[in-house]
């Protein structure tokens, strides 16, 4: 039977819990232990990818589909295991569930309450799609103790202890230990008071991960300690780290995964083998060159809105051994009177990647025309394949008006609305004024390469399977005249109707692609697209 770690959050910034599950995950795995992580959104939305960008951060999107939260990208780069549907699950979902249920007569008639409904219905996420021979559940929940919208998940929690039993559970509380400048002091008032909050709720945390800037004496592990009711070994210090591949390491040289194992009553476990981190923080701190890359998107103002991308880029590096440095450029810059030839000069890669709308295309389509004619390295995800596409039919194929339908009526629809398409369901359709939220072709669909493509020889393969989230395609009518403008296709869907990656065999590394191949890259197995990209990017430098 698998055991139970569930970890709540007090003061702590965005990504402190999604974190500390990564990494313990993959501190278990090092050990030779089976894990898996869930997340609890505390959100009314029925899944984040009604999420604003701004609001929520990027979109993850695993094979299955499931549009969650960005928080499963940690815990896929970290442990290398794919999330599922069934990972993550949002309180706009389980309220669905349980009115459907209503509806349907399922509760006889019964009054439906917070407690026993809304909690047995979180608790049936919490145990469901379990593989009797998994070891470890983590379970993370979203928001901040004492809010509102968490105190179905705590109250859920709290009684999986009691269904569970203490020996089956671990409760693990991140607080923030912040350092106040005028007393020249650590301060521990804000993780007693959240632990008061939590305790007050019926949860005693087991373990305290206590964030701090700088390192946490003894005598306020101590301090904690007795006033939070918990072991000073319990007491866990989270001190900022360089990296977030530096965080498993840290975290095991403070004790994280031996307390935990302790708790459990877990004598026997072998120690971890962390080489793959080691070499990982090797790479990250031994380079052999430096590149920068531009990234002409439009929700620069928010980097958690590209979280993926970046890690990916840091992965294309750690294959090549080398530092990247990332520029955020909004799109919108390069439209009008935009000095366009002075902002990209300097780089060594563009990178055009997904978004939706039409605000900044143009500044897209822009970049996308320096990159060809100066032959600077490409790289164009989902909307930025799309934008190379147009770019193409506007300057190489002679089609001066060529749009995409998703900005408009346009008399070129090089790019259009796509509402029937094969999965591994059988055929999908959408009507194009149909709702939004879960429409898009979304998760793992596999593509058929061109034998002597760049994008072939990357991969070392023929066949790829690739995560999508979108809702418009390339128009393969257009194939034929882009293909007469050196912009070839050298992807496709296997009964070949959908375009999925297009390349410039004559220019230096230029390759656009309909998927998104950041959702699979991972530190220890960087996504070869993004190893190519940074590679290409790295030879950019050493001719400038």
């Amino acid at each position: 039977m698998a055991r139970y770690i569930f970890i709540t959050g007090g003061v702590v910034s965005s990504l402190g819990k999604g974190l500390l599950a990564a990494s313990l995950a993959a501190l278990l795995q090092a050990r030779g232990y089976s894990v898996r992580i869930r997340k609890f959104d505390p959100y009314l939305n029925v899944d984040p990818g009604t999420m604003s960008p701004y609001q929520h951060g990027e979109v993850y999107v695993t094979d299955d589909g499931a549009e969650s939260d960005l928080d499963l990208g940690h815990y896929e780069r970290f442990t290398g295991v794919d999330a599922k549907q069934s990972d993550n699950v949002t309180t706009g979902r389980i309220y669905r569930d349980i009115i459907v249920r209503e509806r349907r007569g399922d509760y006889l008639g019964a009054t439906v309450q917070v407690i026993p409904h809304v909690t047995n219905a979180i608790k049936e996420f919490a145990l469901a799609e379990v593989d009797p021979a998994l070891d470890f559940v983590i379970c993370e929940i979203g928001g901040t103790v004492g809010d509102i919208e968490s105190l179905p998940f705590v109250e859920a929690i709290r009684q999986l202890r009691n269904d569970l039993g203490r020996d089956q559970t671990v409760f693990v509380h991140t607080t923030l230990v912040p350092f106040i400048a005028a007393a020249g002091e650590l301060k521990t008032k804000p993780t007693q008071h959240s632990v008061r909050e939590l305790t007050s709720l019926g949860i005693q945390p087991d373990v305290l991960l206590c964030r701090c800037d700088r390192p946490l004496p003894e005598s306020d592990r101590a301090k904690i300690a007795l006033f939070c009711n918990v072991p000073i070994s319990a007491v866990i210090p989270a001190q900022d780290a360089r990296s977030i591949y530096d965080v498993p390491l840290q975290y095991h040289g403070e004790g994280l995964d031996d307390e935990v194992l302790r708790i459990f009553g877990i004598t026997d476990a072998p120690a971890p083998d962390l080489s793959r981190w080691n070499d990982v923080m090797d790479r990250l701190d031994n380079t052999d060159g430096e590149v920068t890359i531009g990234v002409v998107g439009k929700y620069v103002g928010l980097p958690d809105a590209y979280k993926s991308l970046r890690e990916a880029l840091i992965h294309g590096g750690l294959a090549n051994r080398a530092r990247v440095n990332i520029k955020w450029l909004d799109a919108e810059l390069f439209e009008g009177e935009g000095d366009i030839a002075g902002e990209l000069e300097p780089l060594h890669g563009i990178l055009v990647p997904g978004g939706f709308g039409e605000r900044g295309s143009e500044g897209k389509i822009a970049s996308v025309r320096f990159a060809r004619e100066r032959n600077v390295p490409f790289f164009g995800i989902c909307l930025g394949m799309q934008m190379a596409c147009i770019e193409a039919a506007r300057n190489t194929a002679g089609i001066a008006e060529a749009s995409t339908t998703e900005f408009g009526a346009t008399t070129e629809p090089v790019v259009g609305l796509i509402t029937e398409w094969m999965s591994a369901e059988g055929l999908q359709k959408r009507a194009a004024g149909g709702d939004l939220g879960g429409t898009m072709r979304l998760g793992a669909y596999e593509a058929e390469l061109g034998h002597n493509s760049r994008v072939a020889s990357e991969y070392g393969a023929t066949r790829i399977s690739e995560r999508h989230r979108h809702r418009y395609e390339v128009n393969v009518h257009y194939k034929d005249a882009l293909e007469k403008g050196g912009l070839v296709f050298s992807g496709m869907s296997p009964d070949g109707t959908l375009p999925e990656i297009v390349e410039r065999p004559d220019h230096n590394w230029f390759i656009g692609v309909q998927f998104h191949p950041e959702l699979k890259s991972r530190p220890f197995d960087p996504h070869p697209l993004f190893a190519g990209f940074i590679g290409a990017a790295l030879k950019q430098s050493r001719l400038v």
